[in-house]
């Protein structure tokens, strides 16, 4: 089992030779620290000035790691994916916003997506971000145990409503529901509404799902803790695990205010870690389920290999695994290919809002040890191939 990532013919079947050269250009160019910083200033500076970049964008970074601009736009690429067994998560990727009216919006645009999923094979799973209907710095003060003002309370009930409002609509219509995790200030506050999300929609199964960041060396200890509520309480858990998407940011706020940082001392204990917690939920799969949210070829075929030991089947609902559109697909569609269920991240959204998370994309490859190199060598592997075909 451990060459089934090695083949590309099935990796990049859905990916023309124009396709196939545009993405080893972009991770050509992803593999330059200093060329992405520049690239992400310069395009920031362009958006904000209303200089006509957009097109550019789209035709190069956002094509590649994004569905669209709506919705309606994915839905080639969700039905292109599932032609090879892949799934998609509509991920409406517009974040750091402030207003009410913009959580209203993004409220709408998750009911939607939910209402394509309950329409859709290809979509098993609904998401939203905490910070895409509420502002970060009340989900901080309200983690803290902060008095809140009036004003605050009735802006906390709102986010509450919200919250609610798309659980119920997710299990009445049977949509799994994905909630992602953010930055760890904001997160206990996050957690404890998802949490009773849990309680209150996952009696006879996982509809929604936290979110676990396993660089965060305090994250086992609480799905260890939510587990005991859980079988007290009579829930199931959901969780997506994933490593984690903050880690400079969290680090220098840690200095900054003197704390001790909440990220794992090094790559290896946080590897130790998010393999420790698809361990404790595969020896509790009969009341959790499983969404392996990684790019790690490693903790995806030890995950498949816990499986076949347990006499779990490959296809069984409780376990998805789950890679970003654009990236990884030596993974993501050998899984599918062999029968695993395995869904991409599809993000969408206005080209000027999706760019925070394209740059968080771009920064993420240069950072992660290997993701680039790995990428660059899969794809001059396909490309040789065809030419030698």
């Amino acid at each position: 089992m451990k060459k089934i990532f090695k083949n590309t013919e099935i990796a990049f079947a859905l990916k023309s030779d124009t396709e196939l050269d545009r993405a080893y250009f972009l991770f050509k160019m992803i593999s330059s620290q200093p060329l992405v910083r520049i690239g992400t200033a310069v395009t920031n500076f362009a958006l904000k000035v209303h200089l006509p970049v957009e097109k550019l964008i789209r035709a190069s970074v956002f094509d590649h790691f994004c569905g669209g601009v709506n919705e309606e736009d994915c839905l080639s690429v969700v039905d292109k994916m599932y032609t090879k067994g892949v799934s998609s998560v509509l991920d409406y990727s517009v974040e750091g916003k402030e207003e009410e009216d913009q959580f209203e919006a993004a409220l709408k645009m998750t009911l939607r997506t939910i209402d394509f999923a309950q329409e859709r094979q290809a979509i098993p799973f609904a998401v939203f971000k905490p910070t895409g209907i509420g502002r970060i710095d009340l989900y901080e003060k309200v983690g803290a145990k902060i008095e809140l003002t009036a004003d605050e309370k009735a802006e906390w009930e709102r986010v509450v409503a919200r919250f609610d409002q798309i659980c119920s609509e997710a299990h009445k219509k049977d949509v799994a529901l994905l909630i992602d995790a953010e930055e760890s200030w904001m997160q206990d506050a996050a957690d404890d509404l998802v949490a009773n999300m849990m309680r209150k929609y996952n009696k006879e199964k996982a509809i929604v799902y936290n979110t676990l960041q396993m660089y965060r060396w305090d994250r086992l200890d609480y799905l260890k803790k939510l587990h005991e509520e859980a079988k007290q309480e009579g829930f199931h858990i959901g969780m997506k695990i994933v490593r984690g998407a903050y880690m400079e940011k969290e680090n220098d706020r840690a200095v900054e205010k003197g704390y001790k940082s909440p990220i794992c001392p090094s790559k290896e204990a946080t590897d130790i870690n998010y393999d420790a917690a698809i361990v404790y939920m595969m020896e509790h799969i009969n009341e959790m389920a499983i969404f392996a949210g990684t790019h790690n070829e490693e903790s995806t075929y030890y995950l498949m290999q816990l499986m076949e030991e347990k006499g779990i089947s490959v296809d069984d609902s409780r376990i998805f695994f789950g890679q970003l559109y654009g990236m990884s697909d030596n993974i993501s569609y050998n899984l599918a290919y062999n029968g695993f269920n395995v869904a991409k991240y599809l993000p969408f959204g206005p080209v000027k809002d999706v760019m925070p998370y394209l740059i968080r994309r771009a920064e993420e490859n240069t950072s992660v040890a290997g993701q680039t190199s790995r990428e660059l060598k899969m794809l001059k592997k396909e490309r040789k191939r065809r030419k030698n075909a």
